[in-house]
Formats: C-alpha cells, sequence, structure tokens
C-alpha cells in the first residue's frame, strides 16, 4: 500500500507554539495521534486569529474540513513545545488547502514531527450549503 506523502510549500506565513501536555501522552508515552490531530487544529485557529477570522466568519464564509493527510515523522513527549506552521494554497473555487509543518526543538535544531494538510471548503452555515471563497480572503490567506 502506497504511504501518505506530504507536500509542503517553501514558505510559511505563520508560526505559534503549542506545548505538549501530559494529557497528550498515550499508553506508548509520546503523543498520540489524536492529540497531534488536535494540535493542527489549534494551530488553524491560531492562523486564523491572527488574520481575524473564526472558523464561522471569514469574509462572510464559515469553513468545513473535508478531509486530512498526517505524515508522522518524529515522536514528541510531555514538555515539548511544538513550533506549528501553517500556510494556505490550491485554492479553487470553493475552498482551498492549509498546510502544516509541526517541528520540535532538539539540540539547537529544528527537528520535523509531522507534516500535514487540511482541505477547507467555504460555507454558508445559514443556508447550508458550499459557497465560493470570498476573493478578499483568497489575497489575506495567501499574505
Amino acid at each position: 500500500m502506497a504511504r501518505i506523502k506530504v507536500a509542503l510549500p517553501q514558505i510559511f506565513s505563520f508560526v505559534c507554539t503549542i506545548p505538549v501536555r501530559v494529557t497528550d501522552i498515550n499508553y506508548g508515552g509520546h503523543a498520540g495521534n489524536d492529540s497531534l490531530l488536535g494540535m493542527i487544529h489549534e494551530a488553524r485557529v491560531q492562523f486564523l486569529d491572527q488574520l481575524g477570522y473564526t472558523e464561522f466568519a471569514i469574509e462572510g464564509a464559515g469553513l468545513i474540513m473535508t478531509d486530512v493527510a498526517i505524515e508522522f515523522k518524529n515522536e514528541v513527549f510531555r514538555g515539548d513545545t511544538i513550533f506549528a506552521s501553517v500556510a494556505a494554497g490550491d485554492f479553487h473555487r470553493a475552498g482551498f488547502d492549509l498546510y502544516y509543518l509541526l517541528e520540535k526543538e532538539a539540540d539547537g535544531k529544528r527537528i520535523p514531527v509531522v507534516y500535514a494538510k487540511t482541505g477547507m471548503i467555504c460555507f454558508d452555515y445559514t443556508l447550508r450549503k458550499v459557497m465560493a471563497v470570498p476573493q478578499a480572503a483568497v489575497k489575506r490567506l495567501q499574505e
């Protein structure tokens, strides 16, 4: 079976830090897959926050995540700090992709933990239907 490979962009427009908490640790002694997905969600919300957006308010549109691809690279442990970089790309009529690079620091170097991509669709929550990506959002998300 072919393995998932996430092709990341060269430039990320945003980075935030996320601590690895004791509740993120699974029976294997490292952060669980579900916790790393949660960190991706947190990075997305912080990315939108810094633009003045929420998942329900992006230039008149809401967002729905339609898919996710995660490529796990290295373990993280309680007490590690995740550096979560986010960039938007691959815009189309009704949506776009968000790319994530999660890293930790070890011996003064950044070590990749996760490469990920989420497919995002613009949605009108009042009408309950897919809508076009607002052009003002395309511009801001790519800054």
